[in-house]
């Protein structure tokens, strides 16, 4: 941060001023400095000990000026000198301990809060995150928290230091003489006037080059990032990208400059008030000591002491509102502590044993609603690059560019409707194969998400071996369901450790034989570090079909009574597919398996077909019993398996 930008925070805006600290938050935040305590009981006791020292060294110089060179007493000047190293030596000793303590207050606060959080977000709802933006999550995880923790570690010991240290330099100060003391305070309110004059046009700077800052940061993140740096070079646009950037990087340059200049103007003119209050001092006092009411080395001792008292008083003039800006921090992540779960285990629920796999759907409907009371509110971070809402659109003001294209126009979409699901009933026996087909979004993914509880049925249940879902634990629900969602996910790890998230214990012999029946084996086999080999950001480094089969082998490994496959074949060559559905009707063997269907291949191996349409399941029975009903997946037949019918 420039010169000045404490001063920046210290003098907010009336609105950071006025917010509410209640006793009910309060008591709260101290809850997390209760285990604590004894650290922060001897943090205090050891600054007051280094506070204590350090108003011992004033004295020292005036005993040294007024007695030990005036009267010669060489003994007395060692005692003082030595008095003069020592001191600095255990106030830095005392210092030492002091910050090891305050470290561990601070680090124990933000572990303490991480780990609540994220433990909280992980029983939170799919509903949540799909509602809620990674930047704000990842704010609430890293800068609330450690705004939040210096309440604790910082602001409350610096504040009732800072008390107790201007108690302690006034009333030496007033021993000394009363009329230089107040006359050392007076200067206090001009210099508070300085400050919040110049001290809300950096605001303002600061506020501003922040908001550039956020503007650079947000253009990073979307043109470096493996998705944008292939787009880019898709279309031939790093130059253009290139000026865009050298716009955005000029005036943070800029705005940088006129901070730098504008701080360092405000920190002349503070210093300019700290001299004249100090050559006010010396100057009555200097004429106190012509006069002959004090010594020469009370008045260079009292000017020592100036400095002991403005720090802590410009401190305490700020700490209030340093102090509620922790308190939001705070307010920011118990909001996140405080959300309720949607998905919510009972405290009674039953582990799922001896699963045969039979599912069934009574009366399930489903609406994607979106409450207020389970997601995040709207947070303004000045400068944070969450809140720039278009990224890209922004023009060389930076404003952003919302007109539509000539001629375009909002046409209803055919799947467009208020429920997801409706009234779905059906009955999946053990080790049957369901196919799922319909137009795209007619709610076959949502039926799938509702079956490991990554949602929870707006009325209606299901049930699997008649248990409902709501009635099991999560654990043994999900060690029972396995899943190849649509979009496959891969941590920026080995393979290994990929495969190993279904099955932590899982033996080498049992990855390997995995990956055969998924047939990936022979290309892991082909890597220079074999399964050892990194598949980069999101599995970036592997194909489409790779994936996929990564994760088909990941659930195969899992070895759950349930299969659920979204598209698992999509993306697969031919050859590829062929072999995966030769190792999935080996894995579906006694399983109950749901697919939602784009291969006719899959089709025809089913039991039973599901045809959805608009939340509905509108047709089911067999392949050739649909067709010979002439209804939606007769028609989907002509469609979309037209291509393949022939092969059959």
């Amino acid at each position: 941060m420039h010169g000045g930008g404490w001063w920046v925070y210290a003098w907010g805006s009336d609105q950071d001023k006025n917010k509410a600290v209640t006793w009910p938050l309060v008591k709260r935040v101290l809850s997390y400095a209760r285990p604590y305590w004894t650290k922060i009981a001897i943090t205090l006791v050891t600054i007051l000990i280094t506070t204590g020292l350090g108003l011992l060294t004033p004295l020292i110089f005036r005993d040294l000026i007024d007695n030990a060179l005036p009267k010669g007493d060489a003994q007395r000047l060692n005692i003082l000198a030595f008095g003069l190293v020592l001191i600095p030596i255990a106030v830095s000793l005392v210092g030492m301990y002091t910050r090891l303590l305050n470290a561990q207050i601070g680090e124990g606060v933000i572990f303490d809060l991480r780990t609540t959080l994220y433990s909280h977000l992980q029983r939170m709802s799919l509903r949540f995150f799909t509602n809620t933006k990674v930047g704000e999550l990842m704010s609430r995880l890293n800068n609330d928290v450690v705004n939040a923790q210096s309440a604790i570690s910082d602001t409350i010991v610096t504040m009732v230091v800072n008390v107790v240290q201007v108690i302690a330099v006034l009333g030496v100060m007033l021993t000394m003489d009363w009329r230089l003391t107040i006359m050392s305070v007076a200067v206090l309110p001009v210099f508070i006037f300085i400050a919040r004059k110049r001290g809300g046009k950096l605001r303002a700077i600061r506020r501003e080059g922040m908001e550039y800052n956020a503007q650079m940061n947000a253009m990073m993140n979307e043109t470096l990032n493996i998705g944008g740096t292939l787009l880019v070079k898709l279309f031939g646009r790093g130059t253009l990208e290139t000026e865009r950037f050298a716009n955005r990087a000029g005036k943070v340059r800029d705005i940088g400059v006129k901070e730098a200049y504008l701080g360092n103007q405000f920190w002349v003119i503070v210093g300019m008030v700290g001299v004249v209050g100090t050559a006010v001092v010396y100057w009555v006092g200097g004429h106190l000591v012509l006069d002959g009411v004090f010594s020469i080395g009370t008045i260079v001792a009292f000017s020592a002491y100036l400095g002991q008292l403005y720090g802590p008083l410009q401190s305490l003039t700020n700490s209030p509102v340093i102090f509620a800006r922790s308190m939001v921090s705070f307010e920011r992540v118990f909001e996140v502590i405080d959300l309720p779960l949607d998905i919510v285990e009972k405290p009674d629920a039953l582990p799922l044993t001896d699963v045969h796999g039979e599912l069934t759907f009574e009366h399930v409907s489903f609406k994607y609603d979106i409450r207020a009371e389970n997601l995040l509110t709207e947070v303004n971070r000045p400068g944070r690059m969450e809140n720039i809402k278009n990224v890209m659109s922004l023009d060389a003001n930076g404003n952003g560019k919302t007109a539509k294209a000539n001629g375009e126009a909002d046409t209803p979409h055919t799947q467009a409707r208020e429920a997801a699901l409706d009234d779905v009933s059906f009955t999946i026996k053990p080790g049957q194969l369901v196919a799922l087909v319909g137009p795209s979004g007619a709610g076959k993914t949502t039926m799938t998400y509702l079956i490991p509880r990554l949602y929870d049925p707006t009325s209606g249940h299901i049930l699997i071996d008649g248990h409902d879902l709501k009635d099991v634990t999560l654990e043994s629900l999900a060690a029972q369901i396995g899943m190849v969602t649509q979009e496959t996910h891969l941590f920026h790890d080995t393979i290994r450790t990929n495969l190993l998230y279904a099955k932590m214990d899982a033996t080498q012999a049992e990855i390997e034989a995995a990956c055969k029946a998924a047939n990936i084996h022979d290309f892991i086999m082909g890597l220079a570090d074999g399964y050892d080999s990194v598949v980069g950001e999101r599995g970036y480094r592997l194909s489409g079909g790779e994936k996929q089969r990564l994760a088909i082998a990941r659930v195969i490994l899992k070895n759950p009574r349930i299969l659920v496959l979204d598209e698992a074949t999509s993306h697969l060559d031919s050859q590829s597919e062929a072999l995966i559905q030769d190792a999935l009707k080996t894995v579906m063997a006694g399983r109950t398996s749901i697919v939602i269907a784009h291969r006719l291949s899959t089709i025809l191996a089913a039991d039973q077909i599901l045809v959805m349409d608009r939340g509905r399941t509108v047709e089911r029975g067999t392949h050739q019993e649909l067709l010979d009903r002439g209804g939606l997946y007769a028609d989907l037949y002509e469609t979309q398996f037209k291509g393949e019918r022939e092969m059959v």
